[in-house]
C-alpha cells in the first residue's frame, strides 16, 4: 500500500458562531449551520499579499491585524446567519437606530465593538497586571526583575482564567466545539486522509498553529523582553505607553515562532508549542458530526487547484 503524503499546509481557520471559517493561499470560505439545519457556505477570492505581509519579522503585526479584521467580519456574518428565520421584535431604541442610521448601523456597531474589545484587552493584559504588581511592590520590596516576572505571571493567569470562565457559557462551549472541528479537519488534510467525517474524527483537536498558542507566546515573550529591557515602574502610565510601542516587535517574534511550530516538528518546536497545546484543552472540545461537516465544507474551497501550492 502506498504511503500517504503528509505535509504541513498554510490553510488555517477560525471557529465562528455555529460555523467555521477557513483561509487558504487564494480563497477564504465560511460554512455556517442555519437554524433550519441547512448549511450555508460562502467563499471569496483573496487579493495577493503585499511585500510587508510576506517579509519575515515585518509581516507579523500586519497579518495579525488582517486576521483580526477578517475574523471579526466573519464572526459578525455567522451571528446573522445563525439567527436567520428567528423572529424577534426590535426594541424602540433599535428601531430608532435603524431609522436614523439605516445600512450604516452594522458598520458602526462593528467599529464600536472593535474599539471596546481592544480597550478591554489593553486594560486586562497591560494596565491591570502592571497596577496589581505595583500594589504588591508597595507591600513587599521587590527588585525590578521580580516585578516583571510577577506581572507576566498575572497576565498569563488572567488569560487562562478568562478562557476557563468563558468555557462555562453554553454558546462559547459550542464555539469551542467548532474550534475543535477546525483543528481536526486541518490535521486530517495534513495527514493525507480523505476529508470525510469519519476520517476527521480520528485526528487530534490540538494544533500547534493556533491563535490560542499565538496569544500565549505573545504573553510569554513579553516577559522575556521586559526582563532584558528594563521599563520604569515609577510611572504606570509611561510603562503602559512604552509597552504599547514595543508590542509590534513582540507580536512579530511570536508570529515567526508560531510559523516555525506549524512548519517543523522537532524538539524546539515541541517545546514552543507545548504550553499553547495545553491551553487548547480549554479552547477546543470534541465536535459532533454536523460541526465537522461545517469545517470540511469551509476547508474544501480553500484547497488550491495546483496540488501542493499551500505547502509550507
Amino acid at each position: 500500500m502506498a504511503e500517504k503524503a503528509k505535509f504541513k499546509t498554510q490553510i488555517g481557520g477560525q471557529a465562528l458562531i455555529e460555523g467555521v471559517m477557513m483561509r487558504g493561499p487564494e480563497v477564504e470560505a465560511m460554512a455556517v449551520r442555519l437554524p433550519s439545519g441547512e448549511m450555508d457556505v460562502e467563499q471569496w477570492n483573496l487579493k495577493p499579499a503585499k511585500w510587508y505581509r510576506k517579509t519575515p519579522f515585518i509581516r507579523g503585526p500586519f497579518n495579525f491585524v488582517v486576521s483580526m479584521v477578517d475574523g471579526y467580519k466573519c464572526l459578525s456574518k455567522s451571528a446573522d446567519k445563525s439567527m436567520q428565520g428567528i423572529e424577534e421584535e426590535p426594541s424602540k431604541f433599535e428601531k430608532w437606530l435603524t431609522d436614523k442610521l439605516g445600512d450604516k448601523l452594522m458598520a458602526i456597531i462593528m467599529v464600536i465593538a472593535s474599539v471596546l474589545g481592544v480597550a478591554m484587552a489593553l486594560a486586562l493584559f497591560i494596565w491591570l497586571p502592571a497596577l496589581i504588581t505595583k500594589g504588591i511592590s508597595l507591600l513587599v520590596a521587590l527588585p525590578d526583575f521580580a516585578k516583571t516576572c510577577i506581572e507576566g505571571v498575572i497576565k498569563i493567569a488572567i488569560f487562562i482564567g478568562y478562557i476557563a470562565l468563558t468555557a462555562l457559557l453554553k454558546d462559547i462551549r459550542r464555539t469551542y466545539e467548532y474550534h475543535g472541528a477546525e483543528h481536526k479537519t486541518i490535521a486530517c488534510y495534513e495527514a493525507g486522509d480523505e476529508l470525510t467525517v469519519e476520517n476527521v474524527k480520528k485526528h487530534c483537536r490540538f494544533h500547534p498553529r493556533c491563535g490560542t498558542s499565538f496569544m500565549f507566546l505573545v504573553l510569554f515573550i513579553s516577559i522575556i523582553v521586559f526582563t532584558v529591557f528594563r521599563v520604569p515602574w515609577d510611572n504606570i502610565a509611561l510603562r503602559v505607553l512604552i509597552k504599547l510601542c514595543v508590542l509590534p516587535v513582540i507580536v512579530s517574534l511570536a508570529y515567526e515562532l508560531i510559523k516555525l511550530a506549524g512548519r517543523y516538528d522537532n524538539i524546539f518546536t515541541k517545546i514552543v508549542s507545548a504550553p499553547g497545546l495545553w491551553i487548547q484543552r480549554l479552547t477546543t472540545r470534541e465536535p459532533d458530526d454536523s460541526q465537522i461537516e461545517c469545517a470540511i465544507a469551509a476547508f474544501k474551497p480553500c484547497i488550491p487547484k495546483e496540488k501542493g501550492a499551500d505547502k509550507w
